[in-house]
C-alpha cells in the first residue's frame, strides 16, 4: 500500500508558535510564511479502492499559482518497496482533476502495468480575477498549460506547476513514486499541454501521447483567444506553446508519438488540426502514430475506448529504462 503524506491539521498554527491573531496582523508575516509552507503539504480529501489500487485526491497550497489546488493520483497495487513510474494526465477545457479519474477507466491497465496516474487540475481557482469565469474556453478551467505573461493573468502559470512544482511535491511526499520515470498524456487542451511540455522537456519524460489534441493553437479560435489574453500580441511567444511549431525545434524524438483522433469529433476541422501536426512531423521524420478513429467524437467514451493502448504505449518506455 502506498506511503501517504503526513496530513497537516486545519487547527490554528499554534504548533508553529503562531497565534491566530498574529496570522491576521501586519506583524504576522513570518507566521504567515510558516503557515503557507505547511499548507503546501498535500492533504488527502478522498480515497476509493479500484482494481486493487487506490484513487486518492489531495489538496495543497501552490506557491506557483498562489491558491489552493487539488490533484488526483491512482496508486496501483504494489509491494511497499516497489518504486512506481508516473503517467501525468492533463485534462481539457472545463475539466478538473476528477474527470479522467472518474470517467476514463484507465485504472484497469494502470493496475496491470503498475503505473501511477497523476491528474492535476486545469487552472488556478478561487483567485476571483475579473472575467476569469466569463467563458468556458478561457480563464477558470482553461489554463492551457502555459505561463501567462500578461499582468492580469500572472497567476496562470500551469506550465511551471505541471513541470516543476507538482513533480517536486510528489517526490517529497510520496516516496513510492519514481518521478524520474515519467511520461505524459492528455486530452484536447490537455493533449496540447502534454505535447508542448514533452517537446520542451524531452529529458524529463520518456514518452507522450494525446487524445484529440489542439496541436496548432496559433491557427485555431481556442488557441488564438487564450494566447492573445495570456501572452499578449507577440506571435513568437505563441509559437513557444504550439506543438506544430515546437516539433521542428525538438531534439530527435526516439519513441513514437501516439495520437488518437475521432473522425466524428465536431472540433476536428476548426480547432484541432491534426494534419498540420502530421505534416510538421513528416518534415523532420518524427515518429508519429496518428490514428483517425471512425465514428468517435470528442468525449470520454472515445478516451475510454482507447486508453488501454495509451497506458501500454507508455509502459514500454517507462519499463525500458
Amino acid at each position: 500500500m502506498p506511503t501517504l503524506p503526513r496530513v497537516i491539521s486545519a487547527r490554528p498554527f499554534t504548533m508553529f508558535g503562531c497565534s491566530p491573531s498574529s496570522l491576521r496582523s501586519d506583524e504576522g508575516g513570518d507566521c504567515e510564511a510558516v503557515a503557507e509552507r505547511a499548507m503546501e503539504t498535500p492533504e488527502e480529501i478522498s480515497s476509493s479502492k479500484m482494481f486493487g489500487g487506490y484513487n486518492r485526491r489531495y489538496k495543497h497550497f501552490s506557491p506557483t499559482l498562489g491558491c489552493s489546488m487539488t490533484f488526483s493520483i491512482y496508486f496501483p497495487p504494489s509491494s511497499p518497496s516497489q518504486k512506481i513510474p508516473v503517467l501525468y494526465w492533463l485534462s481539457g477545457l472545463t475539466c478538473t482533476d476528477e474527470n479522467f479519474i472518474s470517467k476514463s477507466g484507465a485504472q484497469r491497465a494502470a493496475s496491470s502495468e503498475v503505473i501511477a496516474l497523476v491528474a492535476p487540475d486545469t487552472s488556478p481557482r478561487g483567485l476571483n480575477i475579473d472575467g476569469e469565469a466569463d467563458s468556458w474556453d478561457f480563464g477558470v478551467g482553461a489554463g492551457f498549460y502555459l505561463n501567462a505573461t500578461q499582468e492580469k493573468w500572472k497567476n496562470w502559470r500551469m506550465y511551471d506547476y505541471v513541470v516543476k512544482e507538482l513533480p517536486k511535491l510528489l517526490s517529497e511526499n510520496f516516496k513510492q513514486l519514481d518521478t524520474s520515470k515519467a511520461s505524459i498524456s492528455g486530452h484536447s487542451m490537455g493533449g496540447h499541454g502534454a505535447l508542448t511540455i514533452f517537446f520542451k522537456n524531452t529529458d524529463k519524460y520518456k514518452s507522450v501521447s494525446a487524445f484529440a489534441p489542439i496541436v496548432n493553437p496559433i491557427n485555431c479560435p481556442w488557441g488564438q483567444k487564450a494566447f492573445a489574453n495570456y501572452l499578449g500580441s507577440n506571435k513568437s511567444d505563441w509559437e513557444e506553446y504550439d506543438a506544430t511549431c515546437l516539433i521542428a525545434k525538438s531534439n530527435k524524438i526516439l519513441n513514437p508519438i501516439l495520437i488518437d483522433q475521432g473522425v466524428d469529433d465536431k472540433f476536428l476541422k476548426e480547432q484541432l488540426l491534426p494534419h498540420n501536426f502530421e505534416e510538421a512531423c513528416k518534415k523532420i521524420d518524427a515518429p508519429l502514430v496518428l490514428r483517425m478513429q471512425l465514428g468517435y467524437d470528442h468525449s470520454y467514451y472515445f478516451i475510454a475506448t482507447f486508453i488501454d493502448d495509451h497506458i501500454r504505449h507508455h509502459a514500454k518506455s517507462l519499463k525500458s529504462v
